[in-house]
């Protein structure tokens, strides 16, 4: 029997789906229905959660940045955040596909010339082995445009929000996007200054416009 890779209950595929070789999903039908997509007013540049739509001051602030907006699947809450700790820090690479039609159809909504992978600093991608905003892009599908390295430098999760807000570039272009919409995938936008600083080095490398798609936004 299949198990849940969050609660390790079994789970199932219809009879008829398993004749024609359809695997279990990798989370239980509990699990994932702990999921909570973002609905109601919201920023429509980064998807925060807002009392009404309009625009949120974070992004009021970043207003000449060539990031033009972000959209998030769903709420950070504690089902997502332990299912994202399992994908991105356990290495369960599969739970990446649980999110694959869904990215599919925002990134045909996004309509960008190019897909973008936030990437990992050297010592992170051998620690973790993959690099999840990568795995996010070719478990949908779509074709990862490498076109940005990254420095070495402190982990985000370690930054207070002040440190996030004020963070400073640790991306470079290794690419060429002249002229290109770029769309960038990854699992989390907090505070919005990792996509700025991704897009500010898109820029470098030519880009036009600078979109994002992710799985979960916080809250902070």
């Amino acid at each position: 029997m299949n198990r849940c890779l969050l609660c390790e209950n079994g789970t199932e595929v219809d009879s008829w789906r398993a004749f024609f070789g359809a695997k279990a999903p990798p989370l239980c039908e509990v699990c994932t229905a702990s999921f909570n997509r973002l609905s109601g007013p919201c920023c429509h540049v980064c998807s925060r959660s807002l009392e009404e739509d309009g625009e949120c001051t974070d992004c009021q602030s970043w207003r000449k940045s060539i990031f033009h907006s972000n959209v998030s699947l769903f709420h950070y809450n504690e089902a997502m955040q332990d299912v994202i700790a399992q994908f991105k820090y356990r290495g369960d690479y599969v739970l990446a596909s649980i999110f694959a039609e869904k990215i599919r159809t925002e990134a045909k909504k996004a309509a960008c010339d190019l897909i973008c992978p936030v990437p990992l600093a050297p010592s992170r991608l051998a620690e973790r082995r993959f690099n999840q905003s990568e795995a996010l892009i070719v478990c949908a599908g779509l074709t990862a445009a490498p076109l940005l390295g990254r420095h070495e430098s402190e982990k985000q999760s370690k930054k207070s929000r002040a440190e996030r807000m004020n963070a400073v570039q640790t991306f470079y272009p290794t690419g060429e996007a002249t002229g290109k919409s770029v769309l960038v995938i990854d699992d989390i936008y907090t505070t919005g200054a990792t996509m700025r600083l991704v897009a500010d080095a898109l820029a470098d490398a030519g880009a036009a416009s600078v979109k994002s798609i992710t799985i979960a936004r916080s809250g902070s």
